[in-house]
């Protein structure tokens, strides 16, 4: 299982994923599911992926080898971040399908979903859910935010918190709340926790980014804050005198 989740706020993108994967009970793994793309002065281009970990290797390594090809669409000549969209579900499609083709499947899962983020230098900034049919959806104007993975756990605080023009330093510890949220909750979604903060109109490598290894202790600052201000926010909650 895994956890990713990008909000789309006035002043940029937030990214923020888990590192785990589960090939079955006694293999567990750690891969970075976030997935960047610079060409620096003209575009800033991110990637989270859920699902098949051999299928999303599989995607990821086409996008980066189609960037040596300038006669053929890729990401650098993209004039728009939903013909990127279009081009990686296009992509993740092809390739499902290669492996869905080949014989039995008994049982296999190929299905990936990816969130989309980034900006082309002229255009806004805008973050995309690509489902693994390979049609894509935006955020909510007013919940502007994305989830992939296992989504439930780490959403209520979203839905309470990200706004458009909520400041890039509480989405930040909005979504590492989320993310706590979620591994307290379901063992296979896992550290090393990556977050980063892509700042519009900021077309170089040099990004907001950090990572947080298991047992990291501004991680569990945070959680027990976390908990202290829940348990203190209900106790102060007024009586229910008429039921």
């Amino acid at each position: 299982m895994t956890y990713c989740v990008a909000a789309k706020i006035n002043d940029g993108i937030v990214f923020c994923s888990d590192s785990r994967t589960n090939g079955s009970i006694d293999q567990v793994g750690h891969y970075s599911k976030l997935h960047r793309f610079s060409l620096p002065d003209d575009r800033e281009i991110f990637i989270l992926s859920a699902g098949n970990l051999g299928i999303t290797q599989s995607v990821i390594q086409k996008i980066r080898a189609d960037l040596s090809n300038p006669s053929e669409f890729n990401l650098s000549n993209a004039n728009f971040l939903p013909e990127v969209a279009d081009y990686l579900g296009q992509i993740s499609v092809q390739i499902q399908n290669k492996y869905l083709e080949t014989g039995p499947t008994n049982g296999f899962d190929a299905s990936v979903t990816f969130i989309l983020g980034g900006q082309i230098k002229g255009e806004e900034h805008d973050v995309y859910l690509v489902y693994p049919e390979g049609n894509h959806i935006c955020p909510p104007a007013d919940k502007p935010f994305l989830q992939i993975g296992e989504t439930k756990y780490g959403r209520p605080v979203l839905e309470r918190i990200i706004r458009a023009e909520t400041v890039s330093s509480t989405v930040m510890l909005c979504l590492l709340v989320s993310m706590e949220n979620t591994l307290n909750n379901n063992l296979s979604v896992g550290p090393p926790i990556e977050l980063l903060y892509f700042e519009k109109n900021n077309f170089t490598t040099n990004h907001l980014y950090c990572s947080f290894e298991d047992g990291n202790q501004t991680l569990q600052k945070l959680s027990v804050l976390w908990d202290t201000k829940i348990r203190e926010a209900i106790a102060s909650l007024p009586w229910l005198t008429k039921l």
